[in-house]
């Protein structure tokens, strides 16, 4: 793998201020998304690196905000005080904040940064304001509304083609079968904070209740319901790699990657059935290095 320092330089990151920012990033990323972070470094060229990285943990430290126990009118006006200081960041063009300066020098290199940046914090009222989905619309609803504009702050730096309605499309079609992957490889972990994101109406018709998964029935209804939920993001995820056609070349391996890293945990959550009522899926690590070696080898 290249070396850090190499890959601030091809990126013209030369101030000591800002090498020390993307430098801290990079620690953060390759803390809590270990696969990612490794896919990031082997298969983008060396400028883009510290961009995505740098857009990634802004996501992250926006939904660490969103996310954070307590009642919803404390998290509510911590939200506030975070929209109004990004904002503010983007509207002066500095900040001394951590996560926003090094965001701002990417923003200069990607102008177009800034529509993704607005909508993603306009979003961030429906995961505040979330209690659950009633039925398939309200989920697809908050697809649109929330999981989309996140992902299009790193899809966005991909390629110059991100407005485009293809890529807009296969972009959806991605983070539509990697947030319905979440909520089911994440079933566990959601119930324990007091999260139910299966729709009402998915419940219903397989028979199973909130009761059953809090209290960990592995019955034939149960297996049957997590089985949709798979097979709905595997379906997904296969439709979506046509977003690859609009990246550039060298931009590709790291766009069939994304996908294929989610499929690999598609796969360990089939296989786990049940068992994702006690604890989480993830992606084998054997095949997910197989998965970044094989992409590797292409890239070069």
């Amino acid at each position: 793998m290249n070396s850090w320092k190499a890959t601030l330089d091809a990126a013209g990151i030369d101030s000591p201020q800002l090498r020390a920012d993307f430098t801290r990033l990079r620690r953060v990323v390759s803390r809590y998304r270990r696969h990612q972070y490794l896919a990031v470094r082997l298969l983008l060229p060396k400028p883009i690196v510290p961009h995505v990285i740098a857009t990634t943990v802004f996501m992250h430290h926006t939904d660490t905000i969103l996310d954070r126990e307590g009642p919803v009118e404390g998290r509510a006006a911590a939200y506030d005080r975070w929209e109004d200081l990004v904002r503010e960041a983007l509207t002066a063009q500095q900040s001394d904040h951590p996560v926003l300066r090094p965001l701002l020098h990417t923003y200069r290199a990607f102008p177009q940064l800034e529509h993704h940046i607005k909508e993603f914090l306009g979003a961030g009222r429906v995961d505040l304001e979330f209690t659950g989905f009633a039925g398939e619309q309200d989920y697809q609803h908050y697809i649109d509304a929330y999981s989309l504009p996140a992902f299009m702050l790193v899809a966005g730096l991909l390629t110059p083609r991100a407005d485009e309605a293809g890529y807009l499309s296969a972009c959806r079609r991605f983070i539509d079968g990697s947030q319905r992957l979440d909520f089911a490889t994440d079933l566990a972990e959601d119930l324990r904070a007091g999260r139910l994101n299966i729709p009402t109406e998915t419940l219903e018709r397989h028979g199973v209740t909130r009761a059953d998964l809090e209290s960990r029935r592995e019955s034939p209804d149960v297996r049957a319901l997590l089985a949709e939920l798979i097979r709905q993001a595997q379906a997904s995820l296969i439709e979506s790699y046509t977003l690859v056609a609009y990246l550039p070349e060298a931009h590709r391996p790291m766009g069939r990657a994304l996908i294929g890293m989610e499929e690999l945990t598609a796969d360990a959550a089939r296989r786990k059935g049940a068992q994702l009522l006690s604890s989480s899926a993830r992606a084998s690590i054997p095949a997910a290095l197989r998965l970044l070696a094989r992409e590797y080898r292409r890239r070069s």
